[in-house]
């Protein structure tokens, strides 16, 4: 039975036979319980009267289907999430009237209500292909159509959609309808509804029509004191210009509006002038660090590149996904290094490119353009691959055909294929045509073979301190010869092999000046093969630091000499060049997890570095990966002496920052989650209730349920700490963290009860789900946690097959026991080999993350074994 899926052939075959003019839907959110009425009328044509075809839907009940003015049974056409349409005729009507589900878990139509006031906010997410949850519908991106929206609601509630938002007319006291005028064609997934108590501001768009674009953003009314609205605006108006004067396409909608909402399983969702966006990440009741900020900024213009490059022209099928995605995750940065105060964006991007390589070296890893068979597919394919990776490719193609080139091929590629579909041959043969270059090489090496090179130099010096020849190696990663040792039973082996590939980079001396190590000289050049001379560089003058892919024009693998890595050990922080700085950053964590750097040497190069580090977004990132880096890679024996030591560190470093300063917040964040002796937990018990004072520090709302949830961990708090914290902040933030303190809580009792909300109980919301993934790994004993490691192989099919998949993807990816790595009595390695051996080939997208989750415990032990050396 297909159950929710969807295979590519169906949808082919239902597009061949079909054309969807208009659908015509009406929802009804004053119901209270579980259900809301939904009724959808769709009017098509069928090219082969008398065919038969389906539709989608998941409600849990359809009262009635009419076809073509004829009653049809829904006991007998409503099964597995279809409505079966039989004896078509060459012009269709279908009525389905049916009552869908609420959803607690950001799939489908979300509802959520406030704790601080009790109003209600609903919102849609429909990608990949959840509308059906809300009406019935033709759910694929090539069939498109135009919407028209009913919806009736509280008479005092905000209600936008796509389309403007019309005057309500009223049904009762209580309650009103808003018909909303019919929008211009588009797919069902990039349709929408946000309704509900929200606050909102307005302005316009001076767009290179003519038109004054209505703009608005909207929150919570509780959030709304939190809402920076004016520089939200001033964001998109940046981004709108940008782009407007790039495609050479004015901005080809009627308004829009950004509402950040509740409860939110993404970044943001590029609906059809009416994008939804996380409220956790972007709306801060307390202090953010400017990396939060500078990912909100790239989230805005991210959504905003969708409206011309995948809502005005949307691919055919989810394999082009990578497409949509990369394009507006290349063009987010191009825009804000072009257009607004965020100038090292570029740098900013290579931690989403960090976690792109790590994908990318993963038994799971795919081709860009990887082959989407199903919407199990998309599922398991969308990712930083599809993000960053493809992201990178597309820097590199503009690198090598040129900007202006570049955007003359989009604004073409945009003019012929606007209102409908397209595909990569479709794009790639507008960049052809307008760069007289022809990527048919190109697109086969970097699209279509998966895989990461490792690019070495190769460097001969000579005495009057000059270069005798400067050469680029070359390489397959090791990682790859490992998949072979995988359990397949009954599988074909995995075998990635990625080829040796033309890169275009650049080439860089830096040298120490008054400022710092600045660029003494660059080049830019090709290469190719296993090694490739560099002639220009023979007697060119030693710099003190030799850098491959300046600039960062390429995708691959980098490595420093081995002086070079000395050098930065101590003088990473010196490098003027942000850019160049996160570049060497990379390096050096790709380095430690292939087992080339010792883990405690990479280690000294953060705690030597990390305090001059300017970039915010550096420096979170290089937090993370130390204390992963000090959990998982440092060598057993001296573990916890690396971690007293790391913390201690840290917090020196916090309390001689700058006070008040980005770094400082971070370095302190980072210290706490790390602290390990009662000497350390008390400091952070002094800072929390008060009685020490770092200068600058302001012990915000979200900062005390972080330092409650670390000293909960360490038996430091308990349950009346944490219920004294929820009465001081009983806010759906402050539930969600106090769900994630009790996670915490290191009995055995404690931590049974968190399992069980975060895998069985249906009523717990994603947001609770994730805030109690994230606590319930933290314990100072991993024994606390072995049972639990049994339990979770026991019971991950279970849950795959009975949460909704986004549900089901958290608690695969976030409770694999990576815990047990510090554990001797468990080795979760076997246990996870014995478990892919009995699941064989029944579940391959599981089966994928598995793998992942999997390689990972592989790097650890690789990291391990070179550190003690």
């Amino acid at each position: 039975m297909p159950g929710y899926n969807l295979t590519r052939i169906e949808a082919e075959e239902r597009a061949r036979i079909l054309s969807v003019e208009s659908y015509d839907i009406t929802v009804d959110l004053t119901a209270t319980g579980e259900t809301f009425p939904s009724t959808t009328v769709i009017r098509f044509t069928c090219s082969e009267p008398g065919a038969s075809t389906f539709l989608d839907f998941i409600a849990p009940s359809v009262d009635k289907v009419t076809l073509n003015g004829q009653d049809l049974d829904p006991a007998a056409v409503f099964a597995d999430s279809r409505i079966s349409l039989s004896d078509l005729k060459s012009d269709n009507e279908v009525t389905v009237v049916a009552h869908a589900e609420y959803s607690h878990t950001g799939e489908g139509l979300h509802r959520f209500i406030d704790p601080v006031d009790g109003l209600t906010y609903i919102y849609t997410q429909f990608e990949v292909a959840d509308a059906r949850r809300v009406f019935a519908s033709f759910e694929q991106p090539d069939l498109k159509s135009r919407f028209t929206f009913h919806v009736i609601a509280p008479q005092e509630w905000t209600v936008i959609s796509n389309q403007p938002t019309p005057t309500p007319t009223p049904l009762s006291s209580e309650t009103a309808r808003w018909d909303f005028a019919e929008t211009p064609i588009m797919s069902t997934y990039l349709t929408a509804i946000i309704a509900g108590h929200y606050a909102r501001w307005n302005d316009t768009y001076p767009s290179t029509d003519g038109r004054e674009v209505p703009l608005a953003v909207l929150t919570r009314k509780s959030m709304a004191q939190y809402m920076d609205y004016p520089e939200i605006f001033d964001i998109t108006k940046r981004g709108f210009e940008f782009y407007e004067k790039s495609f050479g396409i004015p901005y080809p909608y009627e308004k829009y509006d950004q509402a950040f909402v509740p409860e939110y399983n993404a970044g943001a969702m590029e609906n059809i002038g009416a994008v939804t966006l996380t409220e956790a990440r972007y709306v801060w009741r307390s202090r953010p660090v400017e990396a939060m900020v500078d990912a909100r900024a790239n989230t805005i213009l991210h959504e905003q590149a969708h409206m011309w490059f995948g809502d005005l022209v949307t691919m055919k099928w989810w394999n082009d996904l990578w497409l949509n995605e990369s394009f507006a995750e290349f063009m987010s940065h191009y825009a804000a290094v072009g257009n607004t105060r965020w100038t090292g964006a570029w740098a900013d991007f290579l931690g989403r490119k960090m976690v792109g390589y790590a994908q990318d070296q993963l038994p799971t890893t795919h081709p860009i353009v990887a082959e989407i068979n199903d919407l199990a597919d998309v599922e398991v394919n969308f990712d930083m691959i599809t993000y960053a990776k493809g992201a990178s490719v597309l820097k590199q193609l503009v690198s090598w055909v040129g900007e202006e080139n570049f955007l003359a091929g989009v604004h073409n590629y945009l003019t012929k294929h606007a209102w409908g579909n397209a595909t990569l041959a479709d794009f790639l043969a507008e960049l052809s045509a307008s760069s007289g270059r022809d990527l048919t090489s190109w697109s086969k090496v970097w699209l279509e073979e998966a895989g990461v090179t490792t690019l070495r130099p190769v460097v001969v010096g000579e005495d009057e301190g000059v270069y005798v020849s400067v050469s680029v190696a070359q390489e397959v990663p090791a990682v790859y010869g490992r998949f072979t040792d995988i359990p397949h039973r009954d599988l074909p082996e995995i075998v990635v092999t990625p080829s040796l590939k033309p890169h275009r980079i650049g080439v860089a001396g830096y040298s120490m000046t008054a400022k710092g190590l600045e660029k003494a000289w660059g080049i830019e050049t090709d290469i190719d093969g296993a090694l490739t001379e560099l002639p220009e560089l023979a007697g060119q003058v030693l710099p003190d630091l030799l850098l491959l892919n300046d600039a960062d024009l390429t995708y691959a693998k980098l490595r420093l000499a081995e002086g070079d890595v000395n050098l930065v050990r101590k003088h990473l922080h010196e490098i003027v060049d942000p850019l160049s700085r996160a570049l060497i950053w990379a390096s050096l964590w790709d380095a430690l997890r292939d087992g080339e750097l010792a883990a405690r040497d990479y280690v000294e190069i953060v705690l030597n570095n990390i305090a001059d580090e300017t970039s915010s977004t550096t420096v979170s990132s290089t937090l993370l990966r130390l204390a992963q880096t000090v959990r998982r890679y440092v060598a057993a024996d001296v573990r916890d002496d690396v971690r007293d030591d790391v913390a201690a560190r840290l917090v020196k470093l916090a309390l001689r920052a700058d006070p008040g300063s980005d770094n400082q917040l971070q370095l302190f964040t980072s210290f706490a989650h790390l602290a390990c002796n009662n000497t350390q937990w008390g400091f952070l018990m002094e800072v929390l209730d008060g009685t020490t004072v770092v200068e600058g520090l302001t012990v915000d709302t979200d900062l005390r349920w972080e330092l409650l949830t670390v000293l909960v961990a360490a038996s430091k708090k308990g349950e009346a700490d944490i219920q004294a914290e929820l009465t001081r902040d009983d806010t759906s933030s402050g539930r969600e963290s106090a769900a994630g303190a009790r996670a915490a809580l290191p009995s055995i009792e404690a931590k049974r009860q968190a399992w069980r909300l975060a895998l069985r109980d249906k009523s717990v919301s994603n947001a609770s789900q994730r805030a109690i993934i994230a606590s319930f790994p933290g314990v100072t004993d991993p024994t606390t946690l072995r049972e639990f490691a049994v339990e979770y192989f026991a019971t991950v099919e279970w849950v795959w097959e009975n949460r909704t998949r986004e549900m089901a993807t958290n608690v695969v990816k976030a409770l694999y026991p990576f815990w047990a790595i510090n554990d001797d009595g468990i080795d979760v390695l076997t246990m996870t080999d014995r478990w892919l051996n009995q699941l064989g080939s029944r579940i391959p997208a599981l089966r994928r993350l598995i793998l992942a989750n999997r390689e990972e415990i592989v790097c650890a032990r690789i990291a391990r074994a070179k550190d003690s050396q």
